[in-house]
């Protein structure tokens, strides 16, 4: 299998906007402030925005999609056709594990993110009588995921390289194997037949 260029492009193209959602949920997790009900004497909170949420599930979304071509082509490298032992398929599957572990750990980031995120704490507590504390996203978890998104897209891109030089030196060694045994087989029997046309022409 020879490496696409369409199938790179779409993995990079996808783990880099995946990133750039990332880093924009954490630049806009939700800020809140404690604020007293103008009906009643309970506070409660009022926070900023909601942007971080969607960015979030964005990038989780995209990363999704992303690690599904992969393994879509790939074969999620157990359902394929069997790599060339060598050096290659040890990298293929070092990657592969790489690749996996980063992914799960940027999905988990961004998911406990934009849930934690979207999170609101209302109306629990009474003005001047009990401290409100606003439920926020802690600094980091976003940016976490950022990191480990480009993590996993270079493991991602190396496994795909990795798996396709094996699957292709697959080939490459099985035709030059078969190009081999070819010229083998039919030099003994070009050699016999100019010793017979030699023969014949030496009797007449």
């Amino acid at each position: 299998m020879a490496v696409s260029v369409t199938i790179l492009a779409i993995i990079i193209s996808l783990h880099l906007i995946a990133f750039v959602f990332a880093v924009g949920a954490e630049r806009r997790r939700s800020t809140a402030k404690v604020v007293p009900d103008e009906y009643d004497e309970k506070t409660y909170c009022q926070y900023a925005s909601d942007a971080s949420t969607v960015y979030g599930l964005s990038a989780f979304g995209l990363l999704l999609i992303s690690q599904t071509v992969l393994n879509g082509v790939t074969r999620c490298l157990c359902f394929g056709k069997g790599l060339v032992t060598g050096r290659s398929t040890t990298c293929a599957i070092f990657f592969f594990i790489l690749s996996w572990i980063n992914f799960l750990g940027a999905e988990a980031c961004l998911l406990a993110g934009s849930a934690k995120n979207a999170y609101h704490t209302k109306y629990r507590a009474i003005f001047n009588v009990e401290h409100l504390s606003c439920a926020t996203l802690r600094k980091g978890v976003f940016a976490a995921g950022a990191a480990l998104t480009l993590l996993s897209l270079l493991g991602s891109v190396l496994y795909y390289w990795s798996h396709a030089r094996a699957d292709t030196g697959g080939w490459e060694k099985h035709q030059n194997e078969g190009l081999g045994m070819t010229n083998s087989s039919f030099a003994p029997h070009h050699h016999q037949q100019q010793q017979q046309q030699t023969g014949e022409f030496q009797k007449a």
